[in-house]
């Protein structure tokens, strides 16, 4: 089984953090949940966002996640796959260069990489996208291009796989999301 890394942070999306936290725990491997600032205990609060018919999704407060690792331990070289979930979390996680070098072991590497919803935030921040085909939530589709990437425009319930890395634009793609994720593994 693998040894994954999953880098969050407060207001990270609910379903985002949690779902593939509990499905690769009950497939059988081991997930390290960090937040930069943040030890193994502690919490990061978590945001629901749902699409209701609006311009853009909503969003409505979550649960607070548990940490289960320290951010500052985790040597990306000590695992073998990496997942990176979407919400607001992204947004302030990509300015913390530690973050930043940690995403880039795993392409480096060429290790299995998920990200989901604005997850794109840090893979682009990263410099990682060059080349690649990822998918995202709509309005991070001009952060991939801008970064070289080609932002797949696919339906919010499917995912793609692009050699290491599987993205999907949100939540509703879990089922195609983590079945490629899996897949890779």
């Amino acid at each position: 089984m693998a040894k994954i890394l999953m880098i969050t942070g407060d207001f990270t999306e609910d379903y985002e953090t949690m779902v593939p936290f509990q499905t690769l725990l009950a497939c059988g491997h081991v997930v390290d949940a960090v937040c930069p600032g943040k030890k193994a205990g502690e919490t990061v609060k978590t945001a629901i966002h749902d699409f209701e018919g609006d311009q853009t999704y909503s969003e409505k407060p979550g649960h607070n996640f548990a940490l289960n690792a320290d951010f500052a331990a985790a040597d990306p070289a000590g695992y073998d796959a990496l997942v990176v979930p979407g919400g607001r979390a992204p947004e302030y996680l990509r300015m913390n260069p530690d973050v930043l070098a940690k995403v880039k072991h795993f392409f480096d590497e060429g290790k299995p990489v998920a990200a989901i919803c604005h997850g794109a935030q840090l893979l682009a921040a990263a410099g990682v996208l060059k080349g690649r085909t990822c998918s995202a939530y709509p309005a991070c589709a001009y952060e991939v291009t801008a970064s070289g990437g080609t932002f797949a425009d696919i339906a919010v319930t499917e995912a793609v796989t692009d050699g290491n890395l599987v993205t999907a634009p949100a939540w509703p793609a879990h089922p195609a999301w983590l079945k490629q994720f899996l897949a890779i593994l």
